[in-house]
């Protein structure tokens, strides 16, 4: 298995450097603002270790970016997707479905399902179902815990070590 898994097809989908942090947090502060620091979802990947990044560029700017997270739940290795931020002039463009498919790819390379906390409809074009066996290490709304991989997922989350 490869350590650096390939990409969506889409040529703007490109695979975060450590140069792009910046951006990518002043991409998320505008699209949640700091009330995101208050979310389980932010003290969850405040403790655990990026996985993977993607990012959605433009011809002089960022214009989308998402995360992947290494955490575990029920014991077994998962990857926590989020936050997806994109630019507040590009959200009706497509960038983050396409953010998502370039995360989905990632993690079935690294043949690993994937957790996240967001809205049913949206995700659920992407194969996500509720995951009610989860168990978040705060409060969280338990129909916005969604799962995408093999079987289902139960157990507490915690961050992978």
């Amino acid at each position: 298995m490869s350590s650096t898994p390939c990409l969506s097809p889409v040529p703007h989908i490109q695979v975060e450097t450590p140069a792009d942090a910046a951006a990518v947090e002043a991409l998320v502060l505008a699209a949640f603002g700091p009330g995101r620091f208050a979310k389980t979802a932010e003290r969850l990947r405040e403790r655990a270790r990026l996985a993977a990044g993607f990012v959605a560029r433009g011809d002089a700017e960022l214009l989308g970016s998402v995360r992947l997270w290494s955490i575990t739940v029920g014991g077994t290795p998962t990857l926590f997707l989020g936050p997806i931020a994109v630019a507040a002039d590009n959200r009706r463009a497509g960038l983050g479905a396409e953010l998502v498919q370039a995360c989905l790819a990632w993690a079935a390379e690294v043949g690993q399902g994937v957790l996240l906390v967001g809205d049913a409809p949206y995700f659920g074009r992407f194969g996500f179902t509720a995951a009610p066996d989860v168990r978040l290490p705060g409060p969280v709304d338990q129909r916005r815990v969604l799962w995408r991989g093999e079987g289902g997922a139960a157990g507490a989350v915690l961050p992978a070590a």
